[in-house]
């Protein structure tokens, strides 16, 4: 009933731990029942290792959070060699998400990770992280860097691509219309917002970076609306992302166009709360007499 397709690959969940918010993917399996999950996104890979941002690089922002922790991760080589074996043992998929600061870094990452020994079933390409300096946003702001990087990654591997999208652009369907047609299996929608955070009474900016990316319960209508840009613009599935807390929230997701969904800034919370949407959305179906997710996809009236 919960399960899902993109192009060959069965997910026997359309719920998704967003990059980051996990690890690297196996380090709540010991917490919560894995196989309630669609997959697992890893960390964002690097070419080399980061340490991300200097703190702080987190602050707590009313019912959501403003980071700029800066791609922090062990790198590609260590990835392979000490991350990939345990997460092939993992009681669900997963989907190794990369960055870089050129085309060329994300060529490179790609490759190495592809002739490992993973059980990956996908890449999330992430273009869209506000909190770096090089690389990052700037792919994912211009149609054209975009369609260049996913055409040739298409050509270096047959598992799925998704492409990350920020929502920090004019028009982000375009972005995502020239993923499709460069050969993306997939859109993840969206990343983070823009903001920042300050003390009133000293003026001092809170995050060491000035800049973050907002998540959380607050950005779940923005979000809500880029999905839905989206959704009337490319024909191939949208993983939507942004603020989703409850099974509801999932819902409105998928009426809006989304296929599957990721959760993430809820993670930090409590990592078992996202095995109970799962299980709150399945009641759902049920009583509801839906046979199907592909059922609530694009199911809206205006």
């Amino acid at each position: 009933m919960l399960s899902m397709k993109i192009k060959d690959v069965i997910f026997n969940s359309p719920i998704i731990a967003a990059s980051g918010t996990f690890g690297y993917g196996n380090e709540v399996e010991k917490f919560i029942d894995l196989s309630k999950l669609g997959a697992v996104i890893t960390k964002s890979i690097t070419l080399h290792p980061r340490e991300g941002n200097p703190s702080p690089r987190i602050h707590g922002s009313d019912s959501g959070m403003i980071n700029s922790i800066g791609l922090a991760n062990v790198g590609v080589e260590k990835f392979c060699k000490d991350k990939v074996q345990s997460l092939n043992n993992l009681k669900t998929k997963y989907i190794v998400s990369i960055a870089g600061s050129t085309i060329d870094e994300y060529v490179e990452i790609l490759t190495k990770i592809d002739r490992s020994n993973g059980n990956h079933i996908g890449y999330e390409i992430n273009i869209s992280c506000p909190n770096v300096k090089q690389g990052g946003i700037e792919f994912g702001v211009n149609t054209d860097i975009v369609s260049s990087l996913t055409r040739q990654l298409r050509q270096l591997t047959q598992k799925l691509l998704i492409i990350k999208l920020t929502p920090n652009v004019t028009d982000i369907s375009e972005i995502a219309l020239s993923a499709q047609e460069a050969g993306a299996d997939a859109i993840s929608a969206v990343n983070t917002f823009q903001g920042l955070a300050i003390d009133y009474k000293t003026g001092k900016m809170i995050l060491s970076t000035t800049f973050g990316g907002v998540s959380g319960s607050p950005i779940k209508p923005l979000a809500l609306a880029k999905v839905h840009k989206i959704y009337n613009k490319i024909n191939i599935p949208i993983i939507g992302m942004g603020g989703i807390c409850t099974f509801e929230d999932t819902i409105e997701f998928f009426r809006v166009g989304s296929s599957m969904v990721q959760i993430g800034t809820l993670n930090y919370r409590d990592p078992s709360l996202i095995v109970s949407i799962y299980d709150r959305l399945n009641e759902f179906m049920l009583k509801n007499n839906f046979s199907s997710i592909s059922d609530l996809v694009g199911n809206f009236h205006n």
